[in-house]
Parts: C-alpha cells; structure tokens; sequence
C-alpha cells in the first residue's frame, strides 16, 4: 500500500506539504499546512479507507503522523487500516462540514502499520471481488430487489461492509444470515444512492475532468428540473443527466447568478407595441442583459434584439399610451464578440505551401550559385523534360494522321480549291457610268 504525494510541474503558489494524494477520490488541499505549529494545534486526524470512505480519530498517543502514513484505528469490532490525509488545523473544519455531532464518534488511532497488519490487510482485499460477485447470486436467488455494488473489508479481516442500492426498503434478514454463514465474517449493510456510487467508482465527466463526486463534493444536495429552466438550459434528458442516471449537481452551481440576473429582466408576457407592429419576447441571453422580440408569437419573424434598458423604456411608453416608431434607439444593440484566438486566424493558415526562393544558400555557396553536381542534376532534367515533349507532339501528329488520313489526301481538299477558283473567275461588274458619259 504504497503511497506518494507529489506535485507536479510548477507550484504555482500552491505549498507542496498541502497537496493530497493523486489516486483516491475526495481529495483535500490543505492551505494551512505551511503556518508554523500547524499539526500541533490540533490531535484530531483524517484517515481515509477504500473510495471515499473517510473517518476523523483522536491522535491520543501523540504519534508523529504526516500525510501518507499508514495508521492502524479503533473499529467495532477490532481495528482497521487506513491511510492519513489531512492533519492540524483544516481536520476540525472537515468535522463540522461532515456533521458529526458528539465527540463520542470520534475514535483514536492505535499506532501506526506493522508488517503483521499489512499481511491481513492485503489478504483482506484479496477477497472482496469474489465475496461481491458471490453476494450478488445470493441477493439473487433470495429474490431482492437490490444491487450490491461493492464491499469493502475491515483491515483485520472481522468485518465486511456491503453497500448496496436499492429503490424502496429491503428486508435484508435472511441475507444477512446467509452471508455471515457463507463468509464467516461479521456483516454490515450499508445503503447508498446512485451519485454515491458514482463517487466510488470515479470517471470522466462530459466537461473532461473528474467526477465531483470522486474529488470533492461530500454532501449532495437534491436537484429539480427547476435549475435547468432558471439557466434556459433545453430540457433534454439525455443531456441533463451524469454518468448516475441523475440530474447533474453542476446544475446548481450557478443557478443563483442566473435567477439573481432574471430579476432584472422583464416579464415574458409583456408585448411591446410600436407604431408598426406588435413585438412578443423570443428568448434572452440571461447574463448578457439582452432580449430579443419577434413580430409572431409563435415563430422567429423579424427579430430584434434590445438592451433591458430600452425595453423598459418602451414599457414605460406604452403604459403612457405612447408608440415609439421602431424599436431600436439609434443604434442596434450587438451582442459581444469573442475575444478568440482561434477565431483570428485562418484555420487553413497551415495547408498553404511555401514557394521555393530561386535564392537559396546551399552548402556554403553564395546565393544564386549552385554545386557543379546540383546544376547537372537540373541539366539532365531540363534535357529529359524537353523530349518528353516533343514525343509527344509526334505522338499527337500520327494519331491525328491516322484518324484524319493525310493531309494532302482529304477528299475535302479539291473541293475548297475549286470553291476558291470559281470565286476568282466571277465577272466584275462594270463601274456606274459618269453624268458626263450620259450626256455625251
């Protein structure tokens, strides 16, 4: 059970003491670990399990423990091993964000890993793959509408925890009968959620980073339809739900600032009459303070985009009984553009080739001078290139001679010549006579 904090590339601001470990869930960046007589201000400790299972233990014995430690703790029954992963100051905080409400619940720590524990550990978590699937066919055969989606060891062995997911109450008696006969072991059952699951499992969600319920979200707190509508998000299931089959809980994170700003613009009911025509909100861009009317109510016909400001002016007129002659104030409102640096350049800007310069420097040589072996290199090639041409223009001479036949042998030929003596042998008519010839 190798552990290793590190920190990779630069700090950035960040003290690398504080950093936690990189391939567990949950993990906790502790800010206050570079403040002096930090881990003495406190002897309460966390010591995290298998996935996210965290618990909060009373360094009693005033152990030199640090992050990364492996730490034997008080169970019922027995003891259990786990890893350290926050100490001093920021462990009370956790506690109070974890909702533990006597300081009965917080156990002590025994000592830190022997070999001997190590070996029972590890003997431990051999079998819990085999116990899941074995407990899955009993679940099965017992008929319970149950999913059993992992189990998890005590360090000593004594004890099994099995988390499960179900729809409605279970009558998990008899399974836990049949489980302790079958295993030997003292068993728990313990009653998830799917973003629970989720959690303990780990992945990637759609915004490429990792599940916030495998890095940090403890608490999860109930999301509706509600927030999607705030934030004018389509209400497209297969969009709006995570890799749980839920609603994502990132849906919350912003749906104060978006109801916050929906306060200031107008109502959707409200139409804005102008000398022209009648304008019916179409739809609005929340944050930006923009609205946009269209002159049907059902479809986008002649849309015009306008500032809050602006249509509460024109609200403000038409309860006078005053119509504005348009809409617009001047100068149309224009939603901002990107600041995009991709949007700046073409994205073709690579594919165009680059003409060879006549001027090159090649091999010491000044520009525009060649090496001897370069220049009959291009000899050659001008020579080769200059009778491949003119074979083929003897090329396209016969075959033009065979399919026309010879020039000179064209029945076509005799005829122009005698159309061109009959034309030189036509009379020329005579010249209109002179006034002065009549008279004579």
């Amino acid at each position: 059970m190798e552990e290793k904090f590190k920190l990779n590339g630069p700090c950035r601001g960040l003290c690398a003491k504080g950093c936690g470990r990189q391939n567990k869930q949950l993990n906790t960046y502790d800010y206050l670990a570079d403040i002096p007589g930090n881990a003495e201000a406190t002897d309460l400790v966390e010591v995290q399990f298998k996935n996210t299972r965290k618990g909060y233990y009373h360094n009693s014995n005033r152990l030199p423990l640090e992050k990364g430690d492996i730490v034997a703790v008080e169970a019922t029954p027995g003891h259990d091993i786990g890893v350290v992963t926050l100490t001093g100051r920021l462990v009370p905080l956790q506690i109070k964000k974890a909702n533990l409400k006597s300081e009965q619940e917080i156990k002590r720590v025994y000592r830190k890993a022997k070999p001997v524990d190590m070996e029972k550990y590890e003997e431990a978590k051999s079998r819990e793959h085999d116990t899941m699937i074995r407990s899955r066919q009993i679940a099965k055969e017992l008929g319970l509408q149950m999913k059993i989606g992992d189990v998890e060891y005590q360090g000593d062995g004594n004890k099994a925890i099995f988390y499960y997911i179900a729809d409605g109450r279970v009558d998990f008696r008899q399974l836990i009968k049949v489980l302790a006969e079958t295993f030997r072991v003292r068993i728990e059952m313990k009653q998830i959620g799917a973003r629970q699951e989720a959690g303990r499992i780990g992945g990637i969600g759609p915004c490429g980073r990792e599940l916030c319920c495998a890095t940090w979200m403890k608490n999860f707190v109930s999301v509706s339809t509600g927030a999607a509508r705030y934030q004018d998000i389509s209400l497209n299931p297969q969009k709006l739900a995570g890799q749980c089959a839920k609603l994502k809980c990132c849906m919350n994170y912003e749906v104060d600032t978006y109801v916050e700003a929906g306060k200031r613009l107008p109502s959707k009911e409200i139409t804005l009459q102008t000398q022209d025509a009648e304008y019916y909100f179409f739809k609005a861009d929340i944050l930006a303070g923009l609205v946009t009317y269209s002159t049907d109510k059902h479809l986008a016909a002649n849309l015009v985009t306008l500032t809050t400001a602006r249509v509460f002016e024109i609200i403000n007129m038409n309860r006078r009984g005053e119509k504005p002659q348009r809409l617009e104030s001047g100068e149309a409102a224009e939603p901002a553009k990107t600041a995009d640096l991709v949007e700046q350049e073409s994205l073709t800007r690579f594919d165009k080739r680059r003409k060879n310069k006549s001027k090159r420097r090649d091999n010491g040589n000044p520009r525009g001078q060649q090496s001897s072996k370069e220049t009959q290199g291009t000899e050659r090639k001008e020579e080769n290139a200059g009778k491949d041409r003119r074979n083929r223009r003897r090329d396209n001479k016969e075959y033009k001679g065979e399919q026309g036949g010879n020039r000179e042998n064209r029945p076509g030929k005799e005829k122009r010549k005698r159309d061109r003596g009959n034309r030189s042998e036509k009379p020329v008519k005579p010249a209109p006579s002179t006034p002065a010839e009549k008279t004579e």
